[in-house]
């Protein structure tokens, strides 16, 4: 098991008062990092996540911002320098999904997958890069989509996808800027994960992607001895090969 050390270093997960975001920020902290808890509307969730993981000998804050906002970006970073320090770890966890045929999407749905997708992404990790190339390290993972890798074209949940390959491509560009920073940018891709609200009867392995999987990858990107991995992405699909959606 990866077990990376991080103490002394700061993370934020965005959108970590809920589901993936929550558990891989406890995973984190489980490897001694102090945990900023992001959170759009569930205020109390963020609050009970942030006592947990106290709990758990970190120290903790929680910070409301809209993501996709330059400006509630640039306060959401403020806040947590403030409280914590800068951040080290940023895991680029927030996206809303529309599984719908892309005709029948309305506008407003469609630019909300697509700016908490991968406008949110971008700009959280271009704030968070200042800091990180001063102090000479740095961890960024993006939370992709398994079809980012495999050219998925679909009708049902197009935003969605072309966001994810957005976000893929944004990685890969990212760690080729920062080859030189002590930062390295990587991207953890789940299909189905156990908290879906559906699954689909042909799940590979007959399960959906675990917790544990993610937390994982997340942690191997997060390693010290993983220094020289950075604009990979790893697919935790357990070998899906999707003909269509």
């Amino acid at each position: 098991m990866i077990e990376p050390d991080l103490d002394g270093r700061t993370a934020l997960v965005t959108g970590s008062a809920r589901g993936i975001g929550r558990r891989l920020l406890a995973a984190l902290v489980d490897s001694g990092a102090d945990a900023a808890v992001h959170y759009h509307t569930s205020a109390d969730a963020a609050r009970e996540v942030a006592e947990d993981l106290r709990n758990r000998g970190a120290a903790a804050t929680t910070v409301r911002a809209d993501v996709t906002d330059p400006e509630g970006v640039d306060a959401l970073f403020e806040a947590v320098e403030a409280d914590l320090g800068s951040v080290d770890v940023l895991v680029n966890n927030v996206g809303d999904f529309a599984p719908s045929h892309w005709t029948d999407i309305d506008w407003d749905t469609w630019n909300g997958v697509l700016e908490t997708n991968f406008n949110a992404t971008c700009l959280c990790s271009r704030r968070a890069l200042g800091p990180m190339r001063e102090a000479g390290w740095g961890r960024i993972v993006n939370v992709g989509y398994a079809s980012s890798e495999k050219g998925l074209v679909s009708p049902k949940n197009f935003p969605y996808f072309a966001a994810k390959a957005g976000v893929l491509m944004f990685t890969r560009m990212l760690a080729a800027d920062t080859q030189d920073d002590g930062i390295t940018v990587n991207a953890v891709s789940p299909y189905v994960v156990e908290n879906s609200d559906e699954f689909p009867e042909d799940l590979p392995r007959n399960r959906p992607a675990a917790f544990e999987d993610l937390r994982q990858a997340l942690l191997f990107f997060c390693d010290e001895d993983s220094s020289y991995v950075s604009g990979e992405n790893v697919e935790i699909d357990g070998g899906w090969l999707p003909e269509s959606v």
